[in-house]
């Protein structure tokens, strides 16, 4: 019998978390809960679940904070579930390692159609734990990125795009597609941050501006060439 997926909620409404647990359980999911950010994180480490749903508004702690130090050790895909529904708000979560985020009050089909797309992508990344080519290697699983065997100390979007390019080695990789990946479908025609973040990543995994490991295609977008 195949194993279930297993999900946590960390949200502090209760009836939200009865919700989601009755969704979830009705497609195949195993469910945890927590209603603080401190017992979120304990449950992340000890239930190891395949997925995430976290809420913004914790008691304990911002869940904009909690992110980033969830982020510090696990690898998790982590959907947001907010009211929070400002641009500015969903970028700095996609900045701090969400991999989407959805606004409450939500449709039941996309929420569903979201933790399969992150679980998928996760997925994908974890056939090949890891990635070598030239004087580039990146394992997957530790999210270790060293160029010429010395350790490149990336943020949460230059490795979240790296890891895409090198997935896809040698295809060209459009803009809409980076930003739907990387930041979301609230980013997808915000194209000023792919081009900063690659000028950073850039700076970092090339050797010589005379090598160019990632190439630019006029118009249409990026692709790792080594």
């Amino acid at each position: 019998m195949k194993p279930r997926n297993k999900a946590l909620i960390i949200d502090d409404e209760k009836a939200i978390r009865r919700l989601l647990t009755l969704v979830l359980t009705e497609h195949g999911y195993q469910v945890f809960e927590a209603e603080t950010a401190e017992e979120g994180m304990n449950q992340a480490a000890q239930r190891k679940p395949d997925v995430i749903l976290l809420d913004l508004g914790l008691p304990d702690m911002d869940g904009q904070t909690a992110l980033r130090r969830l982020r510090e050790w696990c690898t998790v895909p982590v959907l947001v579930v907010s009211v929070r529904s400002d641009t500015d708000e969903k970028v700095k979560a996609l900045n701090s390692g969400a991999d989407d985020y959805i606004t409450k009050p939500f449709d039941v089909p996309e929420l569903l159609a979201r933790l399969q797309a992150i679980q998928r992508r996760a997925g994908d990344t974890e056939k090949e734990s890891v990635f070598t080519a030239g004087p580039l290697f990146i394992d997957y699983e530790s999210r270790t990125v060293k160029v010429n065997n010395k350790v490149v100390n990336l943020s949460v979007i230059e490795y979240s795009l790296l890891r895409l390019l090198a997935q896809h080695q040698g295809k060209v990789i459009t803009h809409k597609q980076l930003l739907r990946d990387v930041w979301g479908t609230v980013a997808e025609d915000r194209s000023q941050y792919l081009r900063v973040y690659m000028t950073h990543l850039r700076k970092k995994i090339e050797t010589t501006p005379r090598k160019r490991m990632i190439r630019t295609e006029v118009g249409i977008g990026y692709r790792l060439v080594i």
